[in-house]
């Protein structure tokens, strides 16, 4: 019987994408891997928990769920969270940054300094520029002065990111004027936190990173696996990873497919190259295995 494996997400490292194993395993994620998983017969995708602690009562969560989490380790997980503004007492610095998907599609946000560019990565930018550093409560009253006096959303949908990645501007410059506009009328407003440091506009592109700057080597995806099945597999050639999104070439050809969709499921290796699960199409606008695959 093949060995079952259940994800424990993805995250960004200095090296690239990794895929996160419960047990502490990992699998890097460089380009040109193949990657290709099932899902186990009659398999049943249930709860992840929350804060690190299994959901007590294993229960079964939608299989187009993000969050792989049941509503009350919902609840708890989000409790303690900078992202959900549960927590105004942390005192280490934040960092307000403006974050570019793609064209007209620019947000606002905040991370931890410690951080890094970490959460930019996991989010998917393309581009970004930081704006200032400060205190928690000064990084919010900063990030809700953009929202009021310039209308920049603090959330986009991961679905409008995939959408645009296939029409991307090829050159840096334009792929970053954008936000550099933008922090030029942020910079300039009135009513910034005295406690705040403005910093200057220096756009970081992560094109090159995620592999979706040349259109030859990653070419534009047709569309997303909407949710995995019982007895359902993928898998193909990675061509670029942004954000949760692998890239896979397969033989519908390139589909996205969201790692968050992963949670919660026991999957099993998968040979060939097969692409049975259900895909929604993208609209203009035996051993012991050291490795799932």
């Amino acid at each position: 019987m093949a060995q079952a494996w259940k994800c424990a997400g993805l995250r960004w490292s200095a090296e690239g994408p990794v895929l996160r194993w419960a047990g502490g395993r990992s699998s890097a994620l460089a380009r040109g891997r193949r990657v290709a998983f099932a899902v186990a017969e009659g398999g049943v995708r249930t709860c992840v928990g929350a804060r690190g602690n299994a959901c007590p009562l294993r229960a079964p969560v939608p299989g187009r769920s993000t969050g792989a989490r049941c509503e009350e380790c919902a609840r708890l997980d989000r409790a303690h969270s900078v992202a959900a503004d549960t927590i105004a007492d942390d005192p280490q610095p934040y960092r307000v940054y403006l974050a570019w998907f793609g064209p007209g599609l620019v947000k606002v946000g905040i991370t931890a300094r410690a951080r890094g560019a970490a959460r930019l990565l996991e989010q998917g930018a393309v581009c970004f520029s930081w704006l200032g550093c400060g205190p928690l409560m000064a990084a919010r009253r900063t990030e809700e002065l953009l929202r009021a006096a310039l209308g920049v959303p603090d959330r986009i949908p991961y679905a409008h990111k995939r959408a645009v990645r296939a029409a991307l501007p090829g050159d840096r410059a334009e792929r970053t004027a954008e936000i550099a506009e933008l922090h030029a009328r942020a910079v300039a407003l009135g009513g910034w936190p005295e406690s705040l440091t403005r910093e200057p506009f220096e756009g970081v592109d992560h094109a090159d990173v995620f592999g979706i700057g040349d259109p030859d080597r990653c070419p534009a995806a047709v569309g997303e696996v909407a949710e995995l099945v019982a007895g359902g597999a993928i898998g193909g050639g990675l061509v670029a990873a942004a954000g949760p999104d692998l890239h896979l070439a397969t033989e519908r050809g390139v589909v996205v497919l969201d790692t968050r969709l992963m949670t919660g499921w026991e999957l099993v290796a998968a040979g060939g190259d097969p692409c049975a699960v259900p895909v929604r199409g993208f609209r203009e606008a035996a051993g012991v295995q050291d490795g799932l695959f």
